[in-house]
């Protein structure tokens, strides 16, 4: 993966709230895995598997989301060394993403796009649905429109979960854009209702939107030399090896994968994310098609 260093990072699409304090409430979000950061640790540690243990109900208590103050990431990513950076790489990923969307959204969903800030936070945060903390993970949250991360996840993921490679840093904001995708589409919200009218299939429904995300994911990697801000391309070029980092980070998220590293054996029925050959099965999709309408996971037979 080989990014432009002359791109102007746009951190207008980043709301930097590190410095910023959380409060009170349950969160309903969308995390990228398990239970989020806490969740996999936990998943992994003591065996605990089960879904979002209760957090991805959308009952969380919300409200109005904080608003941070960019002063100091804007200064940091106007630097000539800004791409070294982590938080004005991600920034850059996000710039890239969505760039990606505003074009391929309306040609194919047939509606405008509507950007979503990504929120940087540290310990915690108050989203529109519910307080968050570090144990979160990356989210979605469909009631304000934000993608949410502590850039600490990336650590976890690399030194617990054996997923190191570069590529899994967009990978795993690709993925959460996904499921703002599936929000301006409607897909989350008839998902949820047909969760509420099938109860004994809300697992089965959440794999299915997990699998489409992961695929939108795969989409915007084949498309993402193709992607500029400012005039300027934001990546010169993505390897295989890229990808195969990809993969590998779908492969180490697996419900599977999972709940095997957590000493207990596979269960299906607790499955919400989909297996890591799934997860694979699907990015690789996105990827090689190119196109969001080949994510189509809730058609008939499309995941067994």
């Amino acid at each position: 993966m080989e990014l432009n260093e002359n791109a102007r990072i746009d951190t207008s699409q980043i709301d930097d709230q590190r410095s910023a304090g959380g409060g009170g409430g349950g969160i309903g979000g969308l995390p990228i895995g398990g239970g989020g950061l806490t969740g996999i640790i936990v998943t992994v540690l003591v065996a605990l598997v089960g879904g979002y243990f209760g957090i991805n109900n959308l009952s969380g208590g919300g409200g109005e989301p904080q608003t941070g103050d960019n002063t100091s990431l804007q200064q940091e990513c106007s630097q000539s060394d800004a791409i070294k950076q982590l938080d004005c790489r991600n920034a850059l990923f996000v710039n890239s993403i969505q760039d990606y969307w505003a074009d391929a959204f309306p040609q194919n969903f047939g509606d405008p796009y509507k950007p979503s800030k990504t929120v940087y936070f540290s310990n915690q945060v108050r989203t529109g649905c519910g307080a968050a903390d570090s144990g979160t993970g990356p989210f979605y949250c469909p009631a304000d429109d934000r993608v949410y991360i502590d850039l600490t996840f990336y650590r976890l993921l690399a030194d617990q979960l054996g997923a190191p490679g570069e590529f899994a840093q967009p990978y795993v904001l690709a993925h959460e854009y996904g499921h703002h995708i599936q929000d301006l589409a409607g897909t989350e919200a008839a998902m949820r209702r047909e969760q509420e009218r099938s109860p004994g299939d809300a697992n089965k429904l959440s794999v299915k939107l997990e699998l489409q995300a992961d695929c939108y994911a795969g989409v915007w990697a084949k498309n993402a030399t193709g992607t500029d801000v400012g005039g300027q391309k934001i990546f010169k070029s993505i390897s295989d090896q890229d990808i195969q980092e990809g993969l590998d980070t779908a492969s180490k998220i697996g419900d599977d994968t999972l709940q095997q590293r957590s000493g207990g054996s596979v269960n299906p029925a607790e499955f919400t994310h989909g297996t890591s050959a799934q997860r694979q099965q699907w990015f690789r999709q996105g990827y090689e098609s190119g196109s969001p309408k080949n994510c189509d996971t809730f058609a008939a037979g499309a995941v067994s």
